[in-house]
């Protein structure tokens, strides 16, 4: 059995497995070594957080079985997409593959805080008024299904390896969970590290409550495009232990940490002045330090 036939009979095994240790790992270095102290029950938020990934999943199977790597595989059956059409060589195809697709992800959470109505859906992840590893699953399900449809767009454009596709799967959920992790780095290996990959310190800028905050350090895996498109803010105004995280005007824990009230959150209220094209600029401004 070749590696993509392997790789596209145990994406599924591959995945949860990935997803399973990393959610195990990141908790116990959260209790461990706390960035914060919560501010809400944590069994609430988990059962919920974690309820929206049982949901996620399953609504997936069911609309698309084959998943992002079925997609792939039929690409490369047919020689649809770039890197296909090209012949790119496998072991550059790789990892240029994986890296287009961090960027278009990083495009699209753009897309969700530019656009109102797509910001709709989004707030359900920005809504939690703490910030820790669930809060990189917390997606509404129709956010996701928008985001396969994105994701199949892709890769029917791109032409990437079935493996290039297992290998950003898994490192777009152990990412979100990573960066989204209430965990204390050094400041030294924090510096560090967000030259090449997206830390918790700098993505907690991106749930603050101030919405010039939250409109900035989009990325999620890779930080360069942060950096590369002028939206990285390095540090919050008030101090990563005083800021606020959260929506302003979505504090009612029956609708932001249980799991009825956040599936009906996106058609709840206006967008809040938080949607990119929506913002006072001139307030902006006065806000910049």
């Amino acid at each position: 059995m070749s590696l993509e036939a392997f790789m596209l009979a145990n994406e599924l095994v591959i995945r949860i497995g990935f997803f399973v240790g990393i959610l195990a790992l990141v908790g116990l270095w959260e209790l461990v070594a706390p960035r914060r102290a919560l501010t809400v029950s944590k069994a609430w938020r988990w059962t919920s957080n974690l309820g929206l990934v049982v949901i996620n999943s399953v609504v997936l199977r069911l609309i698309f079985p084959l998943a992002a790597v079925g997609v792939a595989a039929f690409c490369a059956e047919n020689g649809w997409g770039l890197l296909n059409h090209f012949r790119v060589p496998y072991a550059i195809a790789v990892p240029l593959a994986v890296i287009a697709l961090d960027f278009v992800i990083w495009l699209q959470h753009v897309m969700v805080h530019a656009v109102p109505v797509f910001w709709r859906l989004h707030r359900v992840h920005h809504a939690d008024p703490d910030f820790d590893l669930t809060t990189g699953v917390r997606f509404h399900p129709i956010e996701i299904m928008l985001s396969m449809l994105i994701k199949f767009a892709t890769i029917v454009v791109l032409g990437p390896p079935v493996l290039a596709v297992v290998i950003f799967e898994v490192l777009l959920n152990a990412s979100a969970m990573f960066n989204h992790g209430n965990l204390h780095l050094p400041a030294t290996l924090d510096r560090v590290l967000r030259w090449f990959i997206v830390t918790p310190d700098m993505h907690r800028v991106h749930h603050s409550v101030e919405d010039d905050e939250t409109n900035s350090n989009f990325g999620f895996c890779l930080s360069w495009w942060d950096r590369l498109f002028g939206t990285y803010r390095g540090q919050p105004r008030a101090g990563h232990v005083g800021m606020t995280i959260g929506i302003r005007g979505h504090s009612d824990p029956r609708e932001v940490t249980r799991l009825p009230g956040m599936l009906m959150l996106p058609f709840r209220g206006g967008e809040e002045g938080y949607a990119i094209n929506r913002r006072d600029w001139s307030k902006e401004v006065q806000r910049k330090p």
